[in-house]
């Protein structure tokens, strides 16, 4: 189990948390004045790779990174949130070797200049640890960034970055409706905002057709040098590898170690962007990056751990942090694509935020699992009660049942299941918190 000691990051952290409140400025005029005082870090960074969508962020960013150092490059990472640990948010490039999550005492010591720096003005948290990670970034020597988006893009606190090497537009389905709008076209135009005049941009595999118009029509006003997937580059498998495919020609190469078909489309915009950004892409490159390629708490198999050892004896256990309907949808046709290589009766543990569309995630499941068990999910206010949650599987046409904890709920499916063979096949998802709650109690927290 990982240790319960608090770290001198989380100390600070915890201690803005109790001095600024949670909010979402629709100016950027907070996190631009504490830029200023800083010395404007986010014009010093390296070449960015700037990523936003609903789905499939964390995923490109996992695969550029991936690409960049088997290029031989450093690379820096910003994504959020993180599952366990709050360093797991500044990934810090090394010359010739995988970057590193940064520092504990590093991270501290920013946080408390950039409080300082801040001098009691109104600012939240996620404003404070974004300065953070352009802070972090400008002042370590890399070859590239790759920067994440935290919701929607137009607004976002990453988006102050003027020249992005490459604004990169991921999935885009309903999510943070309350923000960002309650029609996908609505949302497209938020996430359209990263783009930045005559700055290339790659649009990756689109599930609705209103969205990616938004997309291509803001892209041609900017100017934008556009690739789109479907149109100017792709992938599919054949014969058990990946077939990338654009302007440049076709690439034979491994499916990418990332679970999911869904997976081949985020490895071909990963491909294109970092094209994009003119950066080196060569084939021995996209070999490498597909099969080193890591992102945990997305379809991460769990082999061994303290929940494994309470799951019953043989099964599978998975965990993913995806959502949302659209992740349901492509998690579900990986759950299938397993059940076809190996049938086993699955199960679902989740939990979820009450900001999300439990009825949406859990009608991709209702034709393939046996059951719910439906969880809390500790290190927010934020979680959806059980028992509700129970209630949006049933009325999503799923057997369901609340319990208490993870602990339990593989308790109750070890007892459901009893000696029958093939064991189950036990899926725990539905937030990203549950996923860290996951690998915090298996003992298994992201490097």
């Amino acid at each position: 189990m990982p240790s319960t000691a608090i770290s001198e990051s989380e100390v600070e952290i915890e201690r803005l948390m109790g001095l600024h409140p949670k909010g979402f400025d629709l100016s950027l005029t907070r996190i631009t004045r504490l830029l200023e005082v800083l010395g404007n870090p986010q014009n010093r960074l390296p070449p960015v790779i700037h990523v936003a969508g609903t789905n499939g962020k964390g995923s490109v960013s996992a695969f550029s990174r991936a690409l960049l150092e088997a290029a031989g490059l450093s690379v820096h990472v910003h994504t959020s949130p993180h599952l366990v640990n709050w360093q797991e948010r500044y990934r810090i490039g090394r010359k010739g070797e995988p970057g590193r999550l940064v520092d504990d005492s590093r991270l501290a010591e920013v946080l408390r200049r950039i409080a300082k720096a801040n001098e009691g003005q109104a600012i939240t948290v996620f404003e404070i640890l974004t300065a953070a990670a352009f802070v972090l970034f400008a002042e370590e020597p890399a070859d590239a960034v790759i920067m994440e988006v935290g919701m929607g893009g137009r607004f976002d606190c990453t988006n102050v970055i003027d020249k992005p090497a490459v604004s990169v537009i991921m999935p885009i389905s309903l999510d943070h409706q309350p923000y960002l709008g309650d029609r996908v076209e609505l949302i497209a135009a938020e996430k359209a905002g990263i783009m930045k005049r005559g700055c290339p941009v790659v649009i990756g595999q689109q599930p609705f057709d209103a969205a990616l118009e938004v997309l291509m029509s803001t892209a041609e006003r900017l100017g934008c040098p556009s690739s789109i997937y479907g149109q100017d580059f792709g992938a599919h498998e054949e014969f058990g590898r990946l077939i990338y495919h654009d302007e440049f020609g076709l690439s034979d190469i491994p499916l990418p170690r990332l679970l999911g078909r869904h997976q081949h489309a985020n490895a071909a915009a990963a491909i294109r962007a970092v094209k994009a950004a003119d950066f080196p892409v060569t084939e021995e490159t996209m070999e490498r990056a597909m099969v080193s390629v890591e992102w945990p708490g997305r379809l991460q198999k769990l082999t061994e751990g303290t929940l494994h050892q309470m799951a019953p004896a043989g099964c599978e256990l998975w965990v993913d942090g995806g959502h949302n309907p659209g992740a349901g949808e492509v998690i579900a046709e990986a759950m299938v694509g397993l059940e076809e290589r190996q049938p086993r009766p699955l199960y679902l543990v989740t939990g979820m935020l009450n900001t999300k569309d439990p009825v949406g995630y859990f009608k991709a499941f209702s034709s393939i699992a046996r059951h719910v068990y439906t969880v809390p999910i500790s290190g927010t206010d934020s979680a959806l009660d059980p028992v509700v949650l129970a209630d949006a599987a049933g009325e999503a046409g799923l057997a369901s049942s609340p319990v208490s904890s993870l602990a339990e709920a593989l308790g109750a499916i070890t007892q459901a299941v009893g000696d029958r063979m093939p064991a189950p096949r036990i899926l725990i998802g539905g937030s990203l918190y549950l996923a860290g709650n996951a690998l915090g109690q298996n003992g298994t927290p992201p490097k």
